[in-house]
């Protein structure tokens, strides 16, 4: 079994909308791959591209070195699961994962075997004999990832397979998912809107926007290193200022945001005096305390908290500092905010130059 997949030029026109625009990306052999992004930015389109069920209008998608561009979806070593299953309904969980095997010539002797090591893999071997009515939603699409897995594909494609689920179950099966993909070795291709389910679960993943592709990388590098400022918004929260800069040496940029100066670690972005930047910090890089942080000249600075949101295990702290307003997570003790945090408090709020971020604008 192999799966690198290789995109270069991908185009996709329907009508006069191009729904994908020159896509290049490598995909490795027994990767979790996950294309991102919101909805109508081309992912989905993409996915059925290499399922075959789409044709580009230009470029091309080789599998293993081969190209697929005259190979049928039905002759394609892929399989796909959609967010819908698709099981039959009259068949039990044992025949609709072996409802492929019957066309591949197989002996009953090696269906049984192969379907009920697959329903094994994913924990539905007391099950067999059940209807699809008879299963939960969980329980369905491990069926259909267990229908999707038996024919051992090189690569296998998912079409937002989590979204009908809620919330909890989701996280569950994320891990579970995770799990089985390293299990058996198959390149995984995820389409997901959902920014936690492809940070928790990809080895990499391509943030897509408007058909194009916006940056490429590990869940790591893409959610502390953005490329831009949709990257920035679109991973989790973020503050993000329009910035000046002011000076620039071998190890930092001064900048100006909101009538503040602020030092940033060099190299996030090559800047230039005068040039107009974005500016971004997470939340999470931002130190708040009631005490004094240090000298207010190295990215120390006095504010006022304005608003409290409790989150669980911290809260969400907003702090007017002049003219910018910064979010930052203040860990919860024992299940409460410290005694200290409160709305009109003043507070010291930190940041290390290698918290921020500098990216082009818009």
């Amino acid at each position: 079994m192999s799966g690198a997949l290789s995109l270069k030029g991908l185009v996709k026109r329907f009508g006069d909308e191009v729904a994908v625009d020159g896509i290049d990306l490598e995909i490795g052999e027994g990767e979790f791959f996950s294309l991102l992004g919101s909805s109508g930015c081309g992912k989905t389109t993409t996915l059925r591209m290499i399922a075959g069920f789409e044709r580009p209008d230009e470029g091309s998608i080789h599998l293993d070195g081969q190209d697929l561009s005259s190979v049928p979806s039905h002759k394609r070593p892929v399989n796909t699961v959609f967010q819908s299953y698709a099981l039959f309904p009259f068949l039990t969980v044992a025949d609709n994962v072996a409802f492929g095997l019957k066309y591949q010539s197989a002996t009953s002797a090696d269906i049984r075997r192969r379907v009920d090591a697959a329903l094994d893999l994913v924990q539905m071997g007391k099950l067999a004999s059940r209807k699809p009515h008879q299963l939960s939603g969980g329980q369905q699409q491990r069926v259909a990832l267990a229908r999707a897995l038996v024919l051992e594909p090189n690569v296998l494609l998912l079409d937002e397979p989590m979204g009908a689920l809620d919330a909890k179950l989701r996280k569950q099966l994320q891990l579970e998912l995770r799990s089985l993909q390293r299990l058996v070795g198959t390149t995984f291709v995820y389409v997901t809107h959902d920014q936690d389910e492809a940070l928790t679960m990809s080895d990499r993943l391509a943030v897509l926007h408007d058909g194009k592709v916006m940056q490429v990388g590990t869940p790591s590098e893409v959610y502390s290193q953005p490329a831009n400022t949709h990257v920035a918004t679109f991973l989790g929260t973020t503050n993000l200022y329009a910035a000046t800069v002011t000076a620039v040496d071998a190890e930092r940029v001064t900048c100006t945001a909101g009538g503040t100066t602020l030092q940033v670690a060099a190299g996030s972005h090559r800047a230039s005096v005068g040039e107009a930047l974005s500016l971004m910090v997470r939340p999470e890089r931002i130190e708040v305390s009631a005490e004094s942080l240090g000298d207010l000249s190295g990215n120390v600075l006095q504010g006022e908290v304005t608003t409290l949101t409790f989150r669980g295990a911290h809260t969400a702290v907003l702090v007017a500092v002049g003219e910018l307003t910064l979010e930052a997570e203040v860990a919860n003790v024992h299940g409460e905010p410290p005694a200290w945090l409160q709305v009109g408090s003043p507070v010291c709020v930190r940041m290390s130059p290698s918290a921020l971020r500098l990216l082009p604008t818009g």
